[in-house]
């Protein structure tokens, strides 16, 4: 058992990545399956598709590389907010990752957001990974 699960996914796309394989399979969860839709729709995976099988499920995850250099799309993922150490910021105060380049994974009341929507709608929260 995983006392991390989501630095666990983090860390099965970043081997996949250094691998360079193009698929990655993750075990299943609610949290997951919100920060994969996060990184299709910002752009940082291919594609993603929920395999449920009983009684947990997968994740298949289409990694994305560069057409002509097959560098990955995700250069740095890094989990900030840790189960020992967590790490809360309001609106004004989430990092800004990169200038703009990438984004933070923001937990809020409203449920799973990139930092850019958070400060959109004014809202902070735990401050959960960052990917450029």
């Amino acid at each position: 058992m995983h006392s991390d699960p989501l630095a666990d996914l983090l860390t099965r796309i970043r081997n996949a990545q250094m691998a360079q394989h193009k698929v990655v399979n993750v075990p299943a969860s609610n949290l997951k399956k919100e920060v994969t839709k996060i990184l299709f729709d910002q752009g940082f995976i291919l594609n993603y598709k929920f395999v449920d099988e009983k009684p947990q499920g997968t994740i298949k995850i289409a990694l994305r590389y560069d057409d002509k250099t097959r560098r990955p799309a995700i250069t740095e993922v890094k989990r900030f907010s840790k189960p020992g150490l967590r790490k809360y910021g309001a609106a004004s105060e989430l990092p800004r990752v990169l200038n703009g380049l990438g984004i933070s994974i923001i937990s809020t009341n409203k449920g799973l957001m990139t930092d850019k929507e958070a400060r959109r709608l004014n809202i902070g929260g735990e401050i959960i990974c960052t990917v450029y």
